[in-house]
């Protein structure tokens, strides 16, 4: 029982052991860039669980950047990654993020913003309007033209046109420089990449307990089959020490009738 035992303990720790191994089994770019794990990999290096080409990513060797490419607009530095929260911290090589939110297009990707939207409308404006109602977007604004975000519900003004209304994270504030503010997006919420990710990370979880069930349902068998042996032995011992009596007794009284019938013997022979 003592070496069933140790068996379920070892074949779990290596069990455990190698898990964390292939969940440790990171790659990254270049030093000082994020850690590449599942369900992101490096382009062109197909990982063991197959690999969805919405989450490569590449390595950019001139600028020793890791990027992610999205169809809808290119090319994103991916800042950090999040994998306990799920989060994917990015910047925009163009130093532009309103570019970004214009034409970034999520809908049929993994990917949403990590956090609240709102919805706000672009407005391209012939004339400069008053700066202490309206932040102008220097970084899509021209000589002769100047975009401006709005509330949707906000008149128009006559110099102005909307090109676009779409989708804001909350967290962005039109009072950070384009530099300083990193797009964050999350995964796995929507559509099969949740269940995928979930699969994967419970697998390990799943198998460790059939394990643990597996070596309790045997160790309480055995030691069913235990308590039933040492019953059917204090069973049998019980019985020899009744036999031993009983026979001690029918030794005993045989004794005291051989003596009686001694002494009655010597008595009538006197």
């Amino acid at each position: 029982m003592h070496a069933f035992t140790f068996f379920i303990l070892f074949f779990t720790s290596i069990f455990l052991e190698t898990q964390a191994s292939n969940e440790n089994c990171a790659t990254m770019c270049t030093h000082g860039t994020p850690h590449i794990q599942f369900p992101f990999h490096v382009r062109g290096q197909q990982p063991d669980h197959g690999g969805d080409p919405i989450y490569e990513l590449d390595c950019n060797n001139t600028t020793k950047t890791t990027t992610i490419h999205f169809p809808s607009y290119g090319d994103l530095v991916v800042k950090s990654i999040s994998y306990d929260m799920k989060r994917l911290d990015l910047l925009d090589p163009k130093s532009c993020v309103h570019e970004v939110f214009l034409n970034l297009n999520l809908s049929l990707t993994p990917f949403q913003y990590y956090y609240v939207v709102r919805e706000y409308s672009y407005l391209n404006c012939s004339v400069r309007l008053s700066p202490s109602f309206f932040s102008e977007i220097p970084c899509l604004s021209g000589s002769d033209y100047h975009v401006y975000t709005v509330p949707p519900f906000l008149a128009v003004p006559n110099s102005c046109r909307v090109v676009k209304t779409v989708p804001i994270p909350l967290g962005y504030s039109p009072y950070l420089s384009d530099n300083s503010f990193g797009l964050g997006l999350t995964w796995g919420s929507v559509g099969d990449g949740q269940e995928e990710t979930e699969s994967f990370t419970m697998a390990p979880v799943k198998a460790i307990c059939i394990i643990l069930i597996f070596a309790a349902a045997v160790l309480r068998k055995l030691k069913r089959q235990q308590h039933f042996i040492e019953g059917e032995d204090q069973v049998q011992v019980e019985k020899l020490s009744g036999d031993y009596k009983l026979l001690k007794v029918e030794t005993c009284c045989n004794s005291d009738l051989k003596q009686g019938n001694s002494q009655g013997e010597t008595v009538l022979d006197i």
